[in-house]
């Protein structure tokens, strides 16, 4: 426990001297200060179960036997499952994006006012008809489109 203790020690410093250099990190990338906090995060966890196996008399540390320490684990855990579920849905999101049709299209005069027609009787936009037409299109073995009858919405 001791050596873990002294190992997060001197990672806390070097941290902080590289975060301080003016240098940075160069090709090893990534944010000192970042790094500098998960190893001061690790240094006071590594104390905290020093101070647990000293007050309980445990030879060794098993996480069964530490209430906070599983307790903490516990919220990780459920964290990690509610980013895991946000990604998910997210992935979800952007793959039905990716399956979304935009389309401008130019029709006739006639069919123009026939499509203005149906829409104003139905109180929807001339857009929603041709939305809930494609929804409704069918198409057989041959290769023929039909719509059954619907009343639009």
């Amino acid at each position: 426990m001791a050596e873990k203790v002294a190992e997060a020690v001197v990672r806390v410093r070097e941290t902080r001297q590289q975060a301080a250099s003016p240098a940075g990190w160069g090709e090893l990338g990534g944010d000192p200060k970042e790094l500098a906090w998960v190893w001061e995060a690790r240094l006071v966890e590594w104390r905290r179960i020093g101070a647990l196996l000293e007050a309980e008399g445990y030879a060794t540390y098993e996480p069964g036997q530490d209430d906070q320490g599983t307790l903490w684990a516990g919220e990780r855990e459920q964290r990690r499952r509610d980013a895991l579920t946000r990604q998910e849905g997210w992935l979800a999101q952007q793959r039905d994006e990716q399956d979304e049709l935009r389309a401008e299209l130019w029709l006739a005069a006639d069919v123009s006012r026939r499509l203005r027609a149906i829409a104003g009787r139905a109180g929807v936009s001339a857009e929603q008809v041709l939305a809930q037409l494609a929804e409704h299109a069918l198409m057989n073995d041959d290769g023929m489109v039909t719509v059954e009858p619907f009343l639009p919405r």
